[in-house]
């Protein structure tokens, strides 16, 4: 997948993204955003997680909102990011 002619990491068939959000969310969060991690700091919370598509992103994105949360930033991972955040890959071939 490309955006603005950044590769994006991909893991599965979606994108990774880091969503930021004002004020630390509980554990008891956690099974509303299934599937992403929450980490919480110095009063934020950040989901990283694979999103499948727009909709599954306005879900979450929805799903903040309802709960009253200021969101922050939203960004799609570039494919050189972390890779705890996406997971092992495999090394890419060498170009013949």
């Amino acid at each position: 997948m490309e955006s603005g002619g950044t590769q994006m990491m991909s893991k599965g068939t979606g994108t990774v993204y880091r969503i930021v959000v004002r004020s630390e969310l509980g554990e008891s969060y956690a099974v509303a955003f299934e599937g992403m991690e929450m980490e919480t700091n110095h009063g934020y919370t950040v989901l990283t997680g694979e999103i499948l598509d727009q909709p599954h992103l306005h879900g979450i994105l929805d799903r903040l909102n309802g709960l009253g949360l200021e969101l922050l930033s939203v960004q799609a991972l570039p494919e050189d990011a972390n890779p705890s955040a996406g997971g092992k890959r495999d090394p890419k071939e060498p170009k013949p």
